[in-house]
């Protein structure tokens, strides 16, 4: 084991894992994180805590983490490169390590053009790829980039996120490629509407032997309304909705037991995709539904190993 995680132990056991995300609040209080880590506990085997996600500001991933550590919840802290330079990020990953954090998620992270500091100065000192590399050569080598031994390791299990939908998708599979050589140990996928188009990418990782290589785990979004789903093709760049599923949205008298009711035939189908490891929930600021999906989705309760 590289890091003896609970996310590390399923996966590794051959379960199908489940992870969810935490949205950390625009607060200084711990009580979202503290109550949301209480509500989940045991409907995943670990939770991701975003780093000002799409470049927002928000209670730090680090902080949120250790909450959810005290809450006795695992967590998996993101780490993006828009705002640490490899000094930072290095720094950051031994602290985490030091107070138990066993996941981390590598992260190019959002422009801030994004976000609520369109004036910030971006950093992108390295990129999500190098940032995988640095940090498994702290973790197996004991050294940090500039060749410096450490006294100590950080034990991490190190994951990456991967989207089949973004173009061009002849690239898509080169680009997992290079994730995985880096080091990540787990990926997580871009939410999956457009199930087609994901067999086709899962199929070319097949090919070359990644699925053994590394544990995928797709992603899903819980859909709330039509509203939400126009709102994801047409705005969000990299994701792909197809009309069918806009359809269902406009038509259903009850949005979001529609929503539910989507998301869980697609967790069933991704159970049986060869390649596929897991699944990835994220609700995006509506984390109460996240324990109805595990249910239904025949995977409560979860593995204990």
């Amino acid at each position: 084991m590289k890091a003896g995680s609970n996310l590390e132990r399923v996966l590794e056991s051959g379960n199908f894992a489940v992870t969810a995300e935490i949205g950390p609040p625009k607060s200084a209080s711990s009580n979202i994180v503290k109550q949301h880590a209480q509500m989940l506990k045991g409907y995943a085997d670990a939770f991701n805590l975003t780093d000002n996600q799409t470049a927002i500001v928000r209670l730090s991933s680090l902080a949120s983490a250790l909450i959810c550590l005290n809450e006795g919840v695992e967590p998996v802290m993101q780490m993006t490169c828009r705002d640490r330079n490899r000094i930072a990020l290095q720094s950051d990953l031994l602290g985490a390590s030091a107070l138990g954090i066993r996941n981390v998620l590598c992260l190019t992270g959002d422009h801030q053009t994004f976000g609520n500091e369109k004036g910030a100065k971006n950093v992108y000192d390295i990129d999500s790829i190098q940032e995988l590399m640095i940090f498994k050569q702290m973790r197996d080598e004991k050294r940090i980039s500039g060749g410096e031994e450490l006294e100590e390791a950080p034990k991490v299990f190190l994951g990456a996120a991967e989207n089949p939908f973004a173009d061009p998708f002849e690239f898509r599979v080169i680009r997992l490629a290079k994730k995985v050589a880096a080091g990540a140990d787990f990926i997580q996928t871009q939410a999956i509407y457009d199930m087609d188009r994901f067999e086709k990418w899962i199929e070319g990782i097949r090919e070359r032997g990644l699925d053994k290589k590394v544990h995928i785990l797709a992603g899903v979004i819980p859909l709330k309304s039509v509203g939400a789903a126009k709102y994801m093709k047409n705005k969000v760049s990299g994701m792909i909705v197809p009309d069918e599923i806009i359809d269902r949205m406009k038509k259903a008298k009850d949005p979001k037991s529609e929503g539910v009711k989507i998301c869980v035939e697609q967790i069933e189908h991704l159970k049986t995709v060869k390649g596929v490891h897991g699944v990835h929930i994220m609700a995006i600021a509506w984390e109460e539904i996240v324990p109805e999906i595990v249910r239904e989705a025949g995977l409560y309760p979860r593995p204990q190993v």
